[in-house]
């Protein structure tokens, strides 16, 4: 099966204020770049690691997901439901039996939806809340919703290159030219 693509775009109310409507048109235009490369992929091309890794397209989407839910999760909860999101590494990062692109990428719509009424609902991007315990974060360490969208907006574009060369290995194929 063969999986076609629409151009996200940004669902903000018309009352977005200009900081949050920016957020979420970089966001939006992120993972227009990460969702991209799948265009026309099977599901076999999109499970498929053409590289010297075991990166793919559909493990990349499937990543991407959970960790947008993940950070939602901590905006919304806390440190204790980032962790519970955060589910097997392994599985989080392939495509299994069972998976299709298709369905991986209807689940990331959702869960960039999500993130999306979160940035709208928000009362106050300088919100914070403290870090979980990890050697990647400083000991006591608090973010600002802010910087949880924006390094989202990081991860999200980091993941996109590697799609975006997953996808030429696979068949030529290259986002932009």
């Amino acid at each position: 099966m063969t999986t076609t693509l629409s151009t996200p775009s940004p669902a903000t109310a018309p009352d977005t204020d200009p900081e949050r409507a920016d957020l979420l048109a970089t966001l939006a235009k992120h993972r227009f770049f990460l969702t991209h490369p799948a265009r026309g992929l099977t599901d076999e091309q999109a499970a498929a690691w053409p590289l010297p890794s075991e990166l793919c397209i559909g493990g990349l989407v499937k990543h991407v997901t959970a960790t947008e839910r993940g950070w939602v999760g901590f905006v919304r909860g806390g440190p204790a439901e980032m962790e519970r999101a955060a589910g097997d590494w392994w599985a989080g990062h392939h495509m299994l039996p069972g998976d299709t692109l298709a369905g991986l990428l209807d689940d990331y719509r959702a869960a960039a939806d999500e993130t999306t009424r979160l940035v709208l609902e928000l009362p106050d991007l300088n919100a914070t809340r403290p870090l979980p315990e990890a050697p990647w974060f400083a000991p006591g360490e608090s973010w600002s919703v802010r910087r949880v969208l924006l390094h989202l907006i990081a991860e999200i574009a980091q993941h996109a290159g590697h799609a975006d060369m997953i996808r030429e290995a696979i068949d030529g194929a290259k986002s932009m030219g």
